[in-house]
């Protein structure tokens, strides 16, 4: 019902759909220091804002929740269905080409920039899938909310806040995902470790690493300073390097003293196979080089044997495994800090159903002890897992077929969305199988028709869930 005036609909409104979501674009929104009445700093507060002006412009009933999260209603009637999008953004990151990150811009049939995926691009769609069915004047018996969070990538203390006042929806959808269904999540350990030891002052040394911008991204780049180096020692070893690597580096003489930077390729820590770790690569690079010898340095050389580079499955840790239902695990080693005395570091991992303490954080523990690190998590993220046969997850399916002519089926992803705590919320959308969004790294893009179809079988779903 109503496929073809939806469709009408949401085509007839490409231009401005594409202009409303390049007005989010355009906002930095990553999480910055908290200001007062603005939780996750100035950004995310303006992003708000913004959306919520769009929202109440097409007549929709808006609310916000202490500016940690904003709500637009289509009716009044009996609580149905929520659709959980984020205006948040992970940073903007290195290696731009197409635009700057906050500079939205459509080349071809692509729309470039910061967030165009993940997820304001996909936040729009919904909206103007609600749009379409209350101007449509479609009938409904019960109501659909769209929820915009503020704090997806860091952690979604936003999404805790609002659920503190307000109760779950019998069903929810959050479109941070992918098409068809993904009714699974992984779960997680992000590993916190740390090492000390007495510092030493013999030449050559290494002065100190940094590398990593947030948890869950695939470093593109990593640094780090040595003393006491020939410049034909580093730049010979470094060519070897790139060549076993492929990570590529980057070298600043000063006096005594050299800052290096590795670069690599970002990504998104639940597919670290997608980029190329700088971090690890910088290890490898660091323990081929003739420093004098030093606990400092033998520590280094134990870290890269528990996570070598290209090693995205843990199985250096011991941890490798996969089910049939929700795939492999991945790893991720995202945040390092070393310094004279000592060393501090994260990895990322996602967890596949089989995954419990005794089989992934136990070992962890164990074989990084063995090598003098202490790891200090005491548990893990539980998976996510919504019944693939449920009615629910069978609307949606059945809406993804009518419009995309594929087939419709339950997935599992690495990464975790807005849905991963609540009883009956899968993430849904809003890209098409085998599309590569490039979310979290450089170029981020939406594909345009794929946005138009997202709201498309959201305006579809909303009717056939709440008529």
């Amino acid at each position: 019902m109503y496929k073809k005036e939806i469709g009408q609909y949401i085509d007839s409104h490409k231009e401005e759909m594409i202009e409303d979501i390049c007005r989010l674009c355009r906002i930095n929104s990553e999480k910055m220091p908290y200001k007062e009445g603005m939780p996750y700093g100035p950004g995310a507060f303006q992003a708000l804002e913004e959306a919520l002006d769009i929202a109440d412009s097409y007549g929709f009933t808006i609310t916000n929740y202490d500016n940690y999260v904003g709500t637009a209603d289509l009716n009044d009637k009996e609580h149905q269905l929520d659709i959980l999008a984020h205006l948040d953004v992970v940073p903007a990151g290195e290696g731009w080409k197409e635009t700057e990150p906050f500079e939205p811009v459509v080349k071809g049939d692509k729309l470039f920039g910061r967030g165009t995926s993940d997820d304001k691009g996909p936040a729009m769609a919904a909206l103007y899938a609600m749009r379409a069915v209350k101007e449509l004047n479609i009938p409904l018996k019960k109501n659909v909310r769209l929820i915009l969070g503020t704090d997806e990538e860091c952690g979604s203390s936003d999404i805790a806040h609002y659920y503190s006042i307000e109760k779950e929806a019998p069903m929810t959808f959050s479109p941070d995902g992918a098409f068809p269904v993904v009714n699974i999540e992984k779960g997680g350990l992000n590993g916190h470790f740390t090492a000390d030891w007495e510092p030493s002052s013999e030449l050559p040394k290494l002065v100190s690493i940094k590398a990593g911008v947030k948890v869950n991204v695939v470093p593109g780049k990593a640094n780090a300073s040595v003393a006491g180096f020939d410049k034909e020692v580093l730049t010979s070893i470094a060519a070897d390097c790139e060549q076993e690597t492929g990570v590529r580096f980057e070298m600043v003489f000063e006096d005594d003293l050299t800052h290096i930077t590795a670069v690599g390729e970002s990504a998104h820590a639940s597919t670290p196979k997608e980029g190329n770790n700088a971090l690890t690569g910088l290890l490898v690079y660091l323990t081929k080089l003739p420093f004098a010898k030093c606990p400092q340095i033998t520590m280094i050389e134990r870290l890269l044997e528990l996570i070598p580079h290209r090693d995205t499955e843990g199985k250096a840790l011991g941890i490798a495994m996969s089910d049939e239902l929700s795939g492999g695990l991945t790893l991720a080693f995202s945040l390092l800090e070393v310094t004279q005395s000592g060393l501090s570091g994260t990895f990322d991992s996602r967890c596949p159903i089989c995954a419990t303490k005794e089989n992934v954080l136990d070992v962890v523990k164990k074989n990084m002890e063995e090598k003098g690190f202490t790891l200090h998590n005491d548990s893990m993220r539980p998976p996510h897992h919504v019944d693939g046969n449920s009615d629910f997850v069978k609307t949606l399916l059945n809406a993804y077929e009518s419009y995309t002519g594929l087939k419709g089926e339950c997935i599992s992803m690495g990464g975790g969305t807005y849905v991963h705590e609540l009883n009956n919320g899968v993430a849904f959308g809003a890209s098409l199988p085998g599309t590569d969004n490039r979310m979290h790294g450089a170029d981020e893009f939406a594909v345009i028709d794929e946005l138009l179809v997202s709201a498309k079988i959201f305006a579809q779903v909303i009717v056939d869930l709440c008529s």
